[in-house]
């Protein structure tokens, strides 16, 4: 999982090493942006952090960011539109693969959580801060449970939130079906226990992309997503029509997840259609392959304007 603090040092390390670098030299800067500072803290971050950040990408001569929902959330601060591309992220798909997971794994892992065949497991994975709207995920599974008793929810992931989330399971009586596995988990088991899941839930109220998605759209599974915000599920996720990947929610709203959970669990059938079309859309948009060749044609039109206009 992110480590918070030295994230926010390399932030501020990339930024005076860019601003350093346009100062100092011709060379054009790119300032590749995944998050902000007023985004990560909820308006209540380091004034030093922010003002690196407006700093670098008022100097930059081209910014690449992670979602249109990302653009749009600079361009409200201020950011020059111009200068704004976007690159979604990626996952790998031969890696994050159905085919490679073999089934007595996976009911191992189901085993380990006492989750029998015919319940319903759902996952959770990530860093357990307040944009990850976990809290609000604990809280929809009380009405879940009323229609859909034989139901588990297992949270991978560590944070500021564990006790919070602890306590709260043990508040709304639901803790006999909400597993916590609060460490690192690796790679391999990861992809293990979205292969064992019925439904991936990621209910962010900010998460300028979010790789989890991807991860479990590969893995064939639906999901239900936060959309509302600055969210870039949004744009991973196709929420109707014949291509439906899963559900859009509200993640600020116990309810509407609940109602996303619910809707997801109600037709099993459709369900695994909705992840088989998952599979086929990170496979057409969503390789790094994708993302290393629209990032290479950012810098070769930068390389472009610079030839026939030497003035950077």
């Amino acid at each position: 999982m992110k480590n918070v603090a030295a994230d926010k040092t390399c932030k501020l390390q990339s930024s005076i090493a860019g601003i350093i670098v346009k100062n100092e030299t011709r060379i054009p800067v790119v300032f590749h942006v995944h998050s902000t500072e007023w985004g990560r803290s909820g308006g209540h971050g380091s004034e030093v952090v922010s003002h690196l950040e407006q700093a670098t990408a008022q100097l930059a001569n081209r910014v690449i960011t992670v979602s249109n929902a990302m653009k749009d959330d600079l361009t409200r601060h201020g950011w020059n539109e111009s200068k704004i591309s976007v690159v979604w992220n990626g996952v790998d798909p031969k890696r994050y693969n159905p085919k490679n997971c073999k089934q007595e794994e996976i009911d191992e892992i189901r085993k380990k959580y006492e989750v029998p065949k015919d319940w319903n497991l759902l996952l959770f994975v990530g860093r357990l801060t307040w944009v990850k709207s976990i809290r609000n995920l604990v809280q929809a599974l009380p009405v879940v449970l009323k229609e859909y008793p034989k139901t588990k929810l297992v949270i991978l992931g560590k944070g500021e939130e564990q006790q919070d989330i602890s306590e709260m399971a043990s508040r709304l009586a639901v803790k006999e079906n909400v597993i916590c596995r609060f460490e690192f988990v690796p790679e391999d088991e990861r992809i293990l226990h979205y292969a064992s899941a019925d439904v991936c839930i990621f209910p962010s109220v900010y998460e300028p992309f979010g790789i989890v998605s991807l991860e479990a759209m590969a893995m064939e599974k639906p999901i239900v997503v936060g959309a509302h915000g600055v969210v870039g599920f949004r744009e991973q996720v196709v929420a109707s029509g014949p291509n439906q990947t899963g559900i859009h929610v509200n993640g600020e709203d116990p309810a509407d997840i609940a109602w996303g959970i619910e809707e997801m669990l109600r037709d099993p059938k459709r369900a695994k259609t909705w992840g088989k079309n998952g599979r086929k859309r990170v496979l057409e948009l969503f390789t790094w392959r994708k993302v290393a060749e629209q990032t290479i044609n950012v810098y070769k039109s930068l390389a472009s304007d610079k030839s026939r206009n030497d003035t950077f």
